[in-house]
């Protein structure tokens, strides 16, 4: 145990007081949700009075009483989107340093995964901003203690990427993902050496700061193995991406024994550094033993082979710490599969917003005025020069601790598939598909590796496609299409549309919608998707599957990965008494 000099002071009694600080901090901010809000939208305002959007719009808040601060602000500033910013943002990118949006100097600019609208999007940042975003991320592990207990007793094999591009604008300024901002900063650097429980990764910084994927993902992935036996809780910020590290040890476990087994390091591993930081960490010496173990975990030869990999080879996990709230969630049975059910703690630390905007329509109300079960669009009001903007987020409330309401994420807003006048959100698709795949793919041992959907115009009339990319959980390998009868996903199809709205079914009825399409994809087509994405900026840590595709390259990819189609047989039911008119 580690002593401070001259105390009698322990690191483990440090960060047991942080823990209730924060603890502490949480139940003073949600007992008092309506006054601090209120209170920081003042200061924003104060504080950013005399920047050139708030005075286009006609805001005057000097010697404004902070009581009325928020309704002139609501008056005179409107809900805006990006589309709106942009001109403002392009502005500050292009290298104008005057006050535009925010009165604080802008530290560099985050760019967005593109995958809910197709084009990335420029969002700037200061360094204030980015001190409460580690700030709030200092609070889940006091929170995740309090309901997992023990997970500051070991170590994380949490998987953290940095290989997207860092570009820089036309003005001299950084762009990069928020993530990679985040992780290549010197604040991370130093809580990996801190003691802090919460950042007592099994990775050295090394890998995570390695640009190559593979390299990245193999360093991480040997010395997560080489440390089994100290992990209490493994993950990656999105769950897509701990899909993707499982299905890189599917492929990979037998070089990663061979250098376990040996005490090397393979040879595409050739980043200097990398080699540096896995020595330092694991110190490489050879350990037959535990290659022997792997090597016996991952090649079982029946048809459960994967099931709970991650306790057998971790026996001493606790939980999966990943974001599987709204398109993600559609990972949770691979999880469970992999996991064999153990907790997943989905945390997804955001910034303080001035208020939330109901879904249907365009007035908006503040945090503590929200009604349980109801569902809003996020608006928020930030440090970094966002006034009213509406994030695209849709919100459910779930519950309140004390004065401030909970949220489970639902979808993003506009991502939608939609023909005529028929609107399927994101939230409805992937229940109609959840369904299908349970009635039908589940019993022959098969399910998705993941899919996406097109609204294809190009018939008339159009339809919606689903490509579709399977996997067996019975022997951890591709499922061919052949080896399922057409009639399965003709199947499929039928019941993914008999789930949709009363209004889709009765277009399609009506002939105004042509028959659902399944595009079965060849393995690795959505691998190939998110290489395209990072190829065009986007990082891996925060990629995302778009539940809908909006970019025709994007479309034009899939289509090529098609292996062959199937089609709803029928048309879904519907009954009314009333025609069916487009308006």
């Amino acid at each position: 145990m580690v002593v401070h000099e001259n105390t009698s002071t322990t690191i483990e009694d440090v960060w047991v007081e942080k823990n209730k600080k924060a603890l502490q901090f949480i139940e003073d901010a949600t007992t008092n949700a309506g006054e601090i809000q209120k209170s920081l939208l003042s200061e924003i305002l104060s504080r950013n009075a005399h920047v050139e959007y708030l005075r286009r719009h006609g805001l005057d808040v000097n010697g404004t009483h902070i009581d009325h601060r928020e309704t002139t602000f609501k008056k005179v500033i409107p809900v805006i989107t990006y589309e709106d910013l942009k001109p403002d943002i392009q502005r500050i990118a292009n290298g104008d340093t005057s006050p535009i949006l925010c009165s604080q100097p802008i530290s560099e600019f985050y760019v967005s995964s593109g995958t809910s609208s197709g084009n990335p999007k420029l969002m700037l940042t200061t360094e204030e901003q980015a001190e409460q975003v580690w700030f709030f991320r200092s609070l889940v592990m006091p929170v995740m203690n309090q309901h997992i207990p023990g997970l500051d007793k070991g170590k994380a094999m949490y998987f953290t990427f940095t290989t997207s591009k860092c570009s820089k604008t036309p003005g001299g300024w950084i762009a990069r993902p928020a993530l990679a901002s985040l992780f290549k900063s010197s604040q991370f650097k130093n809580l990996l050496s801190s003691g802090d429980p919460y950042y007592n990764y099994t990775s050295p910084i090394e890998t995570i700061l390695c640009e190559d994927n593979y390299q990245s993902m193999y360093s991480q992935l040997l010395c997560g193995l080489c440390q089994n036996d100290t992990v209490v809780r493994v993950g990656t910020v999105f769950c897509y991406s701990f899909i993707l590290v499982i299905r890189f040890l599917e492929e990979h476990w037998t070089l990663l024994c061979n250098d376990i087994r040996t005490g090397t390091i393979d040879k595409r591993i050739t980043d200097p550094l990398v080699r540096q930081g896995i020595i330092r960490a694991i110190a490489l010496n050879p350990n037959p033993v535990l290659a022997d173990f792997i090597e016996m975990q991952c090649s079982m030869d029946n048809s459960s082979s994967w099931k709970g990999i991650i306790p057998r080879l971790w026996p001493n996990t606790k939980c999966i710490e990943t974001i599987v709230s709204g398109s993600m969630s559609k990972y949770i049975p691979a999880l469970d599969y992999y996991s064999n059910g153990l907790p997943i703690v989905s945390a997804s630390p955001n910034g303080v917003g001035d208020d939330r905007g109901e879904k249907r329509q365009q007035d908006t109300v503040v945090l503590a005025d929200v009604k349980l079960g109801q569902e809003y669009e996020l608006v928020v009001t930030t440090i970094a020069g966002l006034y009213r903007f509406r994030v695209g987020d849709v919100l459910r409330v779930t519950g309140f601790m004390n004065k401030a309401p909970q949220f489970n994420f639902v979808c993003r807003r506009g991502v939608v598939l939609s023909i005529d006048a028929d609107k399927t959100d994101e939230t409805e698709l992937q229940n109609a598909i959840e369904n299908a795949i349970i009635k039908h793919l589940l019993p022959l041992q098969a399910s998705l590796e993941d899919y996406t959907s097109y609204a294809d115009p190009s018939i008339i009339p159009g339809h919606y496609v689903l490509y579709w990319e399977l996997h067996s959980f019975g022997n951890s390998q591709a499922v061919a299409p052949n080896g399922i009868p057409s009639s399965v996903f003709e199947d499929c199809c039928i019941t993914i549309e008999e789930c949709l709205s009363s209004v889709y079914r009765a277009f399609r009825v009506a002939g105004k919608i042509s028959s659902l399409e399944i595009k079965v994809v060849k393995q690795g087509s959505f691998r190939k998707m998110m290489e395209h994405a990072k190829s065009q900026g986007a990082s891996i840590s925060q990629y995302k599957t778009p539940g809908c595709l909006k970019s025709i390259a994007m479309v034009d990819l899939m289509n090529s990965m098609v292996v062959t189609s199937y089609f709803s047989p029928k048309c879904p039911s519907f009954v009314s008494g009333h025609s069916v008119s487009s308006g």
